[in-house]
């Protein structure tokens, strides 16, 4: 298109048999009554997801977003434990790190294994992911993202604020 070279697929679909070695071409009309692109569109912006989908929110979900990321307080991890919510809770340190502090109930799993590891955790649970202040815990969203996993939010401030906020007998270094 920017050459203004060849013909671009507008109206048209391509579909292409890798076990035949076989492209076939397909036309498409436009539906006049689409409530997206119709005559008369109905559809004319994105719905909230997780409205449409009837998630609830409770206050451990009205948590701030950073990069696309959900985050979850100190606070508001330790009330959903307190109310014995079913989650999962992956802790993203180095054994080393694990050995000096660690939250009970948490999975190790280090980010240089995220990717690896996926198999080991479920895309249906929810999941909360944390590191020492909450860096590495963000990159690790990101890997674990991109290989289907939704429902994810990661420790603010990492085990860190766990111990200044919940638990002070939780060693800081």
């Amino acid at each position: 298109m920017i050459l203004g070279k060849g013909e671009p697929l507008i109206g048209r679909l391509l579909l292409y048999n890798a076990l035949d070695m076989k492209f076939r071409e397909v036309k498409l009309q436009k539906d006049p009554e689409c409530p997206v692109c119709g005559s008369n569109p109905t559809i004319k912006e994105l719905i909230d997801y997780e409205q449409f989908c009837g998630i609830a929110l409770g206050q451990e979900e009205a948590t701030v977003h950073t990069n696309g990321v959900k985050e979850i307080t100190a606070q508001e991890l330790k009330t959903i434990m307190d109310r014995k919510d079913k989650f999962v809770l992956v802790d993203v340190r180095e054994p080393h790190e694990y050995q000096i502090a660690k939250i009970s109930g948490a999975r190790l799993i280090p980010l240089g294994e995220i990717a690896q590891r996926a198999n080991e955790l479920d895309t249906a649970d929810d999941i909360v992911v944390h590191c020492r202040s909450g860096a590495r815990s963000a990159k690790a969203i990101g890997v674990l993202q991109k290989m289907g996993f939704r429902r994810l939010r990661n420790l603010k401030g990492g085990i860190l604020a766990w111990s200044q906020d919940v638990d002070p007998s939780v060693p800081q270094y």
